[in-house]
């Protein structure tokens, strides 16, 4: 498979000797010349010609970086990718400079690409943007990257994150509480007020996380999909000082959290190609501080729509059935829309309108939720730093409690402000910074909650 950036990149390491002067034997060539005839000769689909004479060059000099492209250039075209990537990883060796390098990298990324190693080609596309002398080379690199993506059958993503966190158990912002109303009230008439100790109540700490999603494509035509997808995802906690204090039989890893979700997607374009719907069946487990939590049945069907060039709506319904091990059964069945504008400036505004419903064998599990939220990206606020902005709101009734005869009422606010350093950039990653606030108030304080954290991660510049 050829990307389009390779002529470019090889002709920067062409160094070519001055032309003969006129009259002289037409059949003797420079070794600049026969650099120059050999290139030609893979541009007009003649790569044994091109091999023969990168061959002859490096019986001259076997350090002859331009004739190793060459040479790996030819028995990609002549389908000796093996040969191939061997003449392309002498010539990364070889190479010093930057422009050495890239041309390298460049054409180790194609080798790979055709001997269907693209996730290989992937991580030399992202090598050569790291090490491309000038803006332009690198805009071309950064172009054969999504080429060879959108061309691989793999598709994987890993994250990883630390987060200083006021509330890493989302705990309770009070120190009392009600005990159980049904039974407090038969046995003194009144409800009986406690103190909140130990996990019930707020403890601030460090989250460290480490995900990794992956997909195989193995099927497509051109307006169909079907995927294969893993899903693997560890949380690990750390308390400060304060909360080892204020909890002294507590473990940051109590609340250690880990999950692994198989699953099945289909994707179509439908609606003259305007549309597109989507599919996505999942199976999994969940383990709670090293416990055994719940297994996960999931299933989610997606419908989006260019209403213009530059708006989008779409809705999804989802259904999750959660069996608990060390934790209640739970089904939960959810809606939302949402609607997205894309401006001329690059900047886009996302509004969501959601709800859900539960049922479970458990009464006071069951509740109705209501949610309302928006995102503003902003992109580049200045030179070197992009902005991304959102809003939540979540209503919570739950018809049972065992704390109050009222049952459970809980409103949650989130707001979240992300800055993406775009002037900090390494192999095509950019360094992001997350301040985020949530507030939770409920009738029963146990499950009054306040959060303040800042999250860094690290996220793809394309």
């Amino acid at each position: 498979m050829r990307l389009p950036g390779l002529a470019a990149a090889l002709a920067l390491c062409l160094v070519t000797d001055p032309a003969p002067a006129a009259g002289s034997d037409p059949v003797q060539l420079t070794p600049g010349q026969m650099r120059v005839a050999a290139s030609d000769s893979l541009a007009v689909g003649a790569p044994q010609q091109a091999l023969a004479l990168a061959d002859a060059l490096l019986a001259r000099d076997a350090q002859d970086l331009p004739a190793l492209l060459i040479r790996a250039r030819a028995l990609r075209d002549l389908g000796q990718t093996d040969a191939a990537k061997t003449a392309a990883r002498q010539a990364w060796d070889l190479a010093e400079e930057d422009p050495d390098q890239f041309a390298s990298a460049m054409v180790m990324a194609q080798v790979l690409s055709t001997a269907g190693q693209k996730t290989l080609a992937q991580l030399w596309l992202r090598r050569a943007v790291e090490i491309a002398p000038h803006e332009n080379l690198e805009a071309m690199a950064i172009r054969d990257f999504k080429y060879v993506r959108a061309t691989n059958p793999w598709s994987s993503r890993f994250s990883f994150s630390i987060t200083p966190d006021s509330n890493i158990n989302n705990g309770s912002a009070y120190r009392t509480s009600f005990l159980n109303y049904e039974l407090t009230e038969a046995l003194f008439g009144q409800p009986v007020q406690y103190q909140l100790t130990g996990a019930a109540v707020a403890l601030s700490g460090i989250e460290f996380e480490l995900g990794a999603d992956t997909r195989y494509r193995f099927w497509q035509t051109a307006t169909r999909a079907q995927d294969l997808y893993l899903s693997l995802d560890y949380r690990h906690f750390e308390l400060t000082g304060d909360a080892k204090s204020e909890a002294p039989g507590v473990k940051g890893s109590d609340f250690d959290f880990a999950s692994v979700f198989a699953g099945y997607g289909y994707r179509a374009f439908n609606f003259g190609e305007d549309g597109e719907f989507a599919f996505r069946a999942d199976a999994g487990q969940s383990w709670y501080g090293y416990e055994q939590f719940a297994r996960y049945l999931r299933a989610s069907a997606l419908q989006s729509y260019a209403l213009t060039g530059t708006t989008r709506i779409n809705g999804r319904i989802a259904g999750e059935w959660q069996y608990g091990i060390n934790t209640a059964d739970v089904n939960t069945y959810s809606a939302e829309t949402w609607a997205a504008h894309f401006f001329p400036n690059g900047r886009q505004l996302r509004v969501v309108l959601s709800g859900a419903v539960t049922d479970s064998p458990v009464a006071s599990e069951e509740y109705v939720e209501a949610g309302l939220g928006a995102s503003l990206v902003l992109g580049e606020i200045f030179d070197g730093a992009g902005l991304q902005m959102g809003l939540d709101y979540r209503g919570r009734d739950y018809d049972v409690s065992p704390h109050s005869p009222d049952g459970r009422q809980d409103h949650r606010v989130s707001a979240s402000a992300t800055v993406i350093f775009t002037g900090l950039d390494y192999f095509g990653f950019n360094p992001t910074m997350t301040v985020y606030a949530q507030n939770t108030e409920s009738n029963i304080a146990l499950y009054e909650a306040r959060r303040f954290g800042i999250n860094f991660g690290i996220q793809s510049a394309f």
